[in-house]
């Protein structure tokens, strides 16, 4: 399986020139014959632009994420959706499952090639470290694993990354491949390379972060999008630039490496 990871240039509260670039990063990604797509997270908006985060926010029934999803459907690509503000109410409206029917949350959703919602991921841990998003923003509960291409994929987003104990509860679900899109900022480069490696080596599983590129007022995106294999080896990745990243990956993969290490079968409760 090909999977691509866009590493869009984010322009703060350009909704409309940042859809643009989600969906020239379809047909990019088209072109490489990629079979599944991610994006980062609040491409849409950009994750610092706090204050525009309300009038931003649509339902996940939505013309942002239809439009998408329809223009990958239409070429046979898979897409997580990165992540947008979600509103909670508008979804229930739109009679969409929620944990709590109103607020808002950063929500990351995956439709399969013909254009269907697979799963639908809300952020579950929220960032305090000089960011409004606890305030702003209701975490999730839900760590959907859909079974796409031969993989149990999962979703986290960026923060999400400290607390290996998400992981591990998706690797029980059945997870072999987690994405993780991510809007992670200069300085903390080494906790952005540690981490995602960490976690796929601790669960012996695919791990791709795809984030995004650009500066905002306060912070500038480092870009550095990974693909990471189940022995926590890099197998592409980028700078800090605007690119698309693509990697061949195999579920076969995953399961020859639990075979031939098997430490999860090794764990004990405590």
């Amino acid at each position: 399986m090909k999977l691509a990871l866009a590493q869009l240039g984010v322009e703060a509260t350009d909704l409309d020139g940042n859809l643009d670039r989600a969906l020239a990063a379809i047909d990019a990604a088209t072109a490489r014959d990629a079979d599944l797509l991610a994006l980062p997270e609040l491409w849409n908006v950009g994750y610092f632009s706090f204050d525009a985060y309300p009038r931003a926010a649509e339902s996940i029934t939505g013309s942002t994420l239809s439009e998408l999803s329809d223009a990958a459907a239409e070429r046979g690509l898979a897409l997580l959706a990165g992540s947008i503000v979600e509103d909670l109410a508008a979804s229930a409206d739109a009679g969409v499952d929620v944990p709590e029917p109103e607020g808002l949350a950063n929500t990351a959703v995956l439709f399969d090639a013909d254009g269907e919602r697979r799963a639908v991921y809300r952020k579950h841990h929220l960032f305090g470290y000089e960011s409004a998003e606890t305030r702003l923003l209701t975490p999730g509960e839900a760590l959907p694993v859909v079974d796409m291409f031969g993989f149990g994929i999962g979703a986290i987003t960026c923060y999400d990354l400290r607390f290996p104990e998400q992981f591990r509860a998706l690797t029980d679900a059945g997870a072999t491949l987690v994405l993780v899109p991510s809007a992670w900022p200069y300085p903390r480069v080494e906790h952005w390379e540690t981490l995602p490696r960490a976690r796929a080596v601790e669960n012996l599983a695919y791990v791709a972060t795809v984030n995004g590129a650009g500066a905002f007022e306060d912070a500038e995106l480092l870009g550095r999008s990974t693909v990471y294999d189940p022995w926590g080896t890099t197998i592409a990745s980028t700078d800090d630039e605007p690119a698309l990243v693509t990697a061949e990956i195999d579920p076969g993969r995953v399961e020859r490496v639990r075979e031939e290490f098997p430490a999860l079968r090794d764990r004990r409760d405590y």
